[in-house]
């Protein structure tokens, strides 16, 4: 995946959240407050990040491991399936923890190769490692994404700056992809 691709696909898939948020914020405050105990999306949340670590998994040439690779692959996938019947407790906020421990290594990847063209690659870097901080740190403590959330939607000009926020770096992201990243 290019840097530029990427870019446009993370502000934009950034960017639609933040569209509601302003459209609808007490839905979006809603939505946003059942996201940490929902099981239905913690399932899916938690498949998802399998299946994704499964295959960088598979994708990586570990030659040390490589008759060992089936096993591991087995176990992982027992290990992400299992997740969703005995640790259902802030699912949702785990599967999100480990996508953002994916998405980032997936943005410091496509990003490295760019770093000596121009600086603002360090951006992207820079919001990766902060993915890979915020997804160490709900895992080890699921419980402050539902408190950052709580806080965050307390009030309708809550979710409206926020979402402002939000939407202005989505904004910013994809306008470094059509034109900073161009190319690359």
């Amino acid at each position: 995946m290019t840097l530029s691709l990427l870019s446009i696909l993370l502000g934009v898939g950034m960017s639609l959240p933040q569209i509601f948020g302003l459209a609808q914020p007490g839905k979006f405050a809603a939505a946003a407050r059942s996201l940490p105990r929902s099981l239905p999306l913690g399932c899916g949340l938690m498949l998802l990040a399998t299946a994704w670590f499964v295959w960088n998994v598979n994708a990586e040439p570990i030659a040390d491991f490589t008759a060992f690779k089936p096993y591991m692959i087995a176990g992982f996938i027992a290990v992400g399936m299992l997740s969703c019947f005995f640790v259902q407790d802030f699912l949702a906020v785990r599967g999100l923890a480990v996508l953002l421990l994916l998405l980032g290594k997936l943005m410091l990847d496509t990003g490295r190769p760019h770093l000596g063209e121009t600086p603002f690659v360090l951006v992207i870097q820079t919001w990766a490692y902060g993915l890979i901080l915020a997804g160490i740190w709900f895992t080890v403590t699921p419980w402050r994404l539902r408190d950052l959330l709580n806080f965050a939607t307390a009030s309708e000009i809550r979710v409206r700056i926020g979402s402002m926020l939000r939407l202005a770096f989505a904004v910013f992201i994809v306008l470094l992809g059509l034109t900073k990243f161009r190319g690359m």
